[in-house]
């Protein structure tokens, strides 16, 4: 099914629409209201879902490459293998959403909410994250590399065996985070905050706490 550039109201009610594998290149769903609504393997390149609210939506395999997520509510949504590479996700909710071997490629998730959330084996190669909250997030085995994380916190996040080559934590709060396995070299560690249960890799000595 192709709906290619559709502009709908703002605010518009589609509660649990059923719209898998649809080709919705360009649709304009800013402020709809799409709550567990199935758009599993849809297509959504460049869509605006600007202040969406998408909560409990199955987006499994989504294309959502450049997409407008600014602000959206995406709290435990399914976004497990999505494509978010170039995503505008600043100030987005997923507190508790899966994307589990999701792309987020050079994805945008500045201030973005992502306690609890499920990012584990997801590809983060140079995604901004400036002060997101990644508490209790799990970012194990994540690609990391080159990622902006200024700020972030990490509080009793799991980074265990995580890419972060080249990445930028900057003043990150890493208080009981798990590294252990982590590649971090080359990583910006300047002003992080840690404590005797940040868990660090073998062998491996961190700056001093700020």
């Amino acid at each position: 099914m192709k709906i290619k550039g559709v502009i709908l109201q703002p605010k518009v009610e589609l509660i649990k629409l059923q719209l898998p594998r649809a080709d919705l290149t360009g649709v304009n769903l800013k402020q709809a209201v799409l709550k567990e609504a199935n758009l599993k393997g849809a297509t959504l390149t460049n869509a605006n879902f600007k202040s969406a609210w998408l909560e409990k939506a199955n987006l499994e395999r989504a294309n959502l490459t450049g997409a407008n997520l600014v602000g959206a509510n995406l709290e435990r949504a399914a976004l497990k293998g999505a494509d978010l590479s170039g995503a505008n996700l600043e100030d987005a909710h997923l507190e508790g959403a899966t994307l589990y071997g999701a792309c987020l490629n050079g994805a945008n998730l500045t201030e973005a909410y992502l306690e609890k959330t499920n990012l584990k084996k997801s590809r983060m190669e140079k995604a901004v994250l400036k002060r997101a909250n990644l508490k209790k997030a799990n970012l194990s085995d994540a690609n990391l590399q080159g990622a902006t994380l200024n700020w972030c916190n990490l509080k009793h996040a799991s980074l265990s065996k995580a890419n972060l080559n080249k990445a930028n934590l900057k003043g990150a709060d890493l208080r009981n985070a798990n590294l252990s396995g982590a590649n971090l070299s080359e990583a910006r560690l300047k002003n992080i905050k840690y404590n005797a249960d940040t868990i660090w890799p073998a062998g491996f000595t961190p700056p001093a706490s700020r």
